[in-house]
């Protein structure tokens, strides 16, 4: 659809903003806000919650839910981290738009990379957390900015939360309620490697299987000794042939450990591991083999199975796929392409769209090298989809999607 007069006038403002919008990014990369780094990531809170507030939004610090104990690493230490939530949703007779980004990123603070760095030929830099998503986070608090100063009167939330990298356990709940109150939701994750727009999401899940033996000497008690290692061995074979990626079922294991010592049975070992899959009903197939494993209390070797499959698929609803076809004829009217795809990664548009709102969730900036210390942007894209977002949020919000 051809940019009206007020809508070029946006794109207009934000290709004006390119150096702000690097030096944004180059600010918020330095910020290391992997591991729950807690000074980092209240200061990046800060930062942006003042800069929404200043547009008129309220905020809001949703206290979060703790996790389940037996989940891999301990990130936040016991501390139990807020969401962030600013509201400009108030205007009557606007849809109301949710946009959701992660603060957090899956690097070392204490690492050597540490700060974005910028290619010779201009084009693209490198940095943690450089498109995942500090750039997300960026270019949409531009677009917000630049909707503001043109003047467009916009309904929309912008939900903050810090454990995304670790499966928005602490989160889950805020993002539920908040995805109640709006029309449609949008989360800032990366585009796909050639830009793409994922309409389609695998669901995702953990589990621990953890088996108890009996100690013993290797060398003087051996046969009293029951080993746990032997029987998590036994079990991983059987969990190797419940993968079948031709009918969606993913699985896979790792990290592993057990035993303390080359010369002892050991009596204790666990292994963690994640699955994947495209529906309820899969998810409940995968459920089930791994209950399966799962022996009396009293069972020597004994296999307990802990698990949580909290990432919902996301299949191509049809409310995504007329917000996605509205996000593709911005695309147009810009000159921009958007094709489609689909991904067996997960996000928290997962959660919102099974909490009942349409949601598309890669309008975030392009690059690549996710969770790597390759991770790397297209420099271009700031502008582009901070083009793409303002007129999409403009557009949502006046009319809702095309098709309506």
């Amino acid at each position: 659809m051809k940019l009206s007069a007020t809508e070029t006038r946006l794109v207009d403002a934000i290709a004006g903003r390119r150096e702000a919008l690097l030096d944004d990014l180059r600010l918020h990369v330095g910020l290391a806000t992997g591991g729950f780094n807690k000074a980092a990531i209240d200061e990046t809170r800060e930062r942006f919650s003042s800069r929404l507030s200043a547009l008129g939004s309220s905020f809001e610090l949703v206290e979060g839910d703790p996790r389940p104990a037996w989940l891999y690493g301990n990130e936040f230490a016991g501390h139990v981290p807020p969401t962030t939530v600013c509201r400009r949703a108030d205007r009557p007779g606007r849809r109301k738009i949710l946009i959701a980004g992660h603060l957090d990123t899956v690097h070392d603070p204490a690492g050597t990379f540490r700060e974005l760095s910028i290619a010779p030929d201009g084009k693209t830099a490198t940095g943690p957390g450089c498109v995942d998503m500090k750039g997300g986070l960026v270019i949409a608090v531009a677009a917000l900015e630049a909707i503001e100063e043109i003047g467009i009167d916009a309904a929309w939330a912008f939900l903050m939360n810090v454990d995304e990298e670790t499966g928005s356990y602490h989160s889950e709940n805020a993002i539920r309620a908040e995805a109640a109150k709006h029309d449609f939701g949008i989360a800032l994750e990366p585009a796909l490697p050639g830009g793409e727009l994922a309409v389609e999401r695998m669901g995702s899940g953990q589990f621990v299987i953890e088996c108890k033996g009996r100690a013993a000497h290797v060398g003087r008690e051996f046969d009293k000794g029951v080993s746990a290692v032997t029987k998590l061995a036994e079990c991983l074979v059987e969990i190797g042939r419940m993968a079948g990626p031709g009918t969606g079922r993913i699985i896979s294991i790792g990290p592993i450990n057990g035993g303390n010592a080359t010369n002892a049975v050991p009596d204790r070992a666990r292994a963690w591991g994640n699955v994947r899959f495209p529906t309820r009903e899969v998810a409940d197939e995968l459920g089930a083999m791994l209950d399966a494993l799962q022996t009396e209390p009293d069972a020597m070797p004994a296999v307990v199975v802990r698990r949580s499959f909290n990432r919902p698929a996301k299949p191509l609803s049809p409310g995504t796929e007329r917000l996605a076809m509205s996000a593709r004829g911005v695309a147009v009217g810009l000159g921009q392409t958007l094709p489609f795809t689909k991904t067996g990664g997960v996000c928290d548009g997962n959660i919102m769209q099974d909490a009942g709102l349409p949601t598309i969730d890669t309008l975030g900036v392009r690059g690549g090298g996710l969770h790597t210390p390759d991770e790397w942007i297209e420099l271009d894209s700031l502008v582009e989809r901070c083009q793409l977002l303002a007129v999409l949020i403009a557009r949502l919000s006046e009319r809702g999607t095309d098709e309506n």
